[in-house]
């Protein structure tokens, strides 16, 4: 029956310690995918660490790094079923240091649970995570107000933390107003499946209800065939095994495929997701696929896989729309930090500002400004200083999405609107 269902990628952002993987593990949990057998052996495992109150979150922190420290470093993913879809969960890092791997994560997903400690209010994180989020084209959020239980399960208090979160959510999302801002205590489980008599003063759907609620998401099979490449693993017995998220088009065993901008060929033999062979891959599936003609050297990370006869854009220069997020002084042509687009990571450079525009209208504020600053938004065009594949927004706008990070900040997000494609 699971099968029969929809599919779609969710991930949990939001600030670090604000209990995202507690929720992830506790809605695993109420949804049958965790046990009382798991969970016995993850209380086991971290009552000898000398933690006791992590049992939801280690069951997604499964790395010893992770356990030992109480956050997320890496991405995770695990299914679940609800009555209407079938979901993959991304628990993505909340922690500066790891935001590289929340970005990952956006760019997989098709709707975003936004969990935000109701004690703590609107950090950094929170901000910056939904900005990436709309920027990475997810158009489908959800704002949970965690740890209700520890402001006593206040109604006053819960409305004035979500007047604060409403004005960042706004900034991204023009519908803002109309989200669902659902007060929970994950770690107590409130309003995470059933509704909580201890919030009756709140009148909207429970996590599960609102997740259920979120419109089917597009599936573009109509556009070119584009996979970007999380990893790449050569298993005994069976080969080269890449792995990522089918963004646009249709993938079936038989293809003739190029990875780029590795510029190799292969040809796909077989296709599993969740350990089952498929007869064919479409956006929003999780896959492995198994290629004939490679070495699992030849191809890595930040490559994106296309038909032979479509293959993906690879870019000398491109011009992008960009808002600058977080700079301490000004961003001047010859600037080089790192850009994040899909799973690639490249150094770049900022060739021209073409543009300073009005960030509330859009409108030309300014020719060829010498620097743009924090809170501007800009025409640019960037260099990658190594081989990038990425997409023009009217044309694949899954792929065209990017953020801009140096000094451990994210300086500057935006798309790419035009390009010039390598010969």
């Amino acid at each position: 029956m699971a099968e029969t269902k929809p599919h779609m990628n969710l991930i949990f952002i939001g600030h670090v310690d604000s209990g995202k993987s507690t929720t992830v593990g506790r809605l695993l949990y109420e949804t049958g995918s965790f046990s009382e057998q798991d969970k016995a052996k993850i209380q086991k495992d971290i009552e000898t660490l000398g933690k006791v109150d992590f049992e939801f979150a280690y069951f997604l922190d499964t790395s010893g790094e992770e356990r030992k420290k109480g956050v997320t470093i890496d991405l995770s993913h695990e299914k679940f079923v609800t009555d209407k879809y079938e979901f993959t969960i991304i628990d993505a890092p909340g922690h500066v240091d790891f935001i590289k791997n929340m970005i990952t994560g956006a760019s997989e997903a098709d709707a975003a649970v936004l969990v935000v400690d109701a004690k703590e209010g609107v950090m950094q994180q929170t901000r910056e995570h939904v900005y990436l989020a709309r920027v990475f084209g997810i158009k489908n959020l959800i704002i949970a107000m965690n740890k209700m239980d520890l402001l006593n399960y206040d109604e006053a208090k819960y409305k004035e933390v979500k007047d604060s979160v409403m004005k960042v959510v706004k900034a991204s999302y023009s519908n803002a107003e109309s989200l669902n801002y659902i007060p929970i205590s994950s770690k107590n489980g409130e309003n995470l499946k059933i509704k909580s008599d201890k919030m009756a003063w709140y009148t909207g759907p429970t996590l599960l209800e609102a997740l259920n609620n979120l419109p089917l998401p597009d599936r573009p099979t109509q556009l070119p065939l584009r996979i970007p490449i999380e990893d790449v693993y050569s298993i005994q017995g069976v080969g080269t095994v890449p792995v990522g998220k089918v963004v646009s088009g249709v993938m079936k065993p038989g293809d003739k495929i190029v990875f780029e901008p590795s510029h190799v060929n292969a040809e796909v033999k077989s296709i599993q997701m969740h350990y089952q062979n498929l007869d064919q891959a479409q956006p929003g599936d999780n896959i492995g696929f198994n290629v004939r003609g490679i070495e699992k050297e030849q191809v890595k990370r930040g490559d994106i896989v296309g038909l032979v006869s479509a293959p993906p854009t690879v870019v000398t220069e491109f011009t992008a729309q960009i808002i600058v997020l977080n700079h301490p002084t000004a961003i001047s042509a010859g600037y080089s930090p790192v850009l994040h687009a899909h799973t690639a990571q490249v150094p770049v450079k900022f060739k021209k500002i073409l543009k300073r525009l009005d960030p509330k209208t859009g409108q030309t504020a300014e020719e060829n400004p010498a620097t743009i600053k924090q809170g501007d938004a800009a025409i640019v065009v960037l260099e990658p200083l190594k081989p990038l594949s990425i997409e023009k927004s009217d044309v694949i706008p899954q792929l065209a999405g990017f953020a801009i990070r140096d000094m451990g900040l994210t300086i500057a997000a935006g798309r790419c609107i035009d390009l010039v494609a390598k010969t």
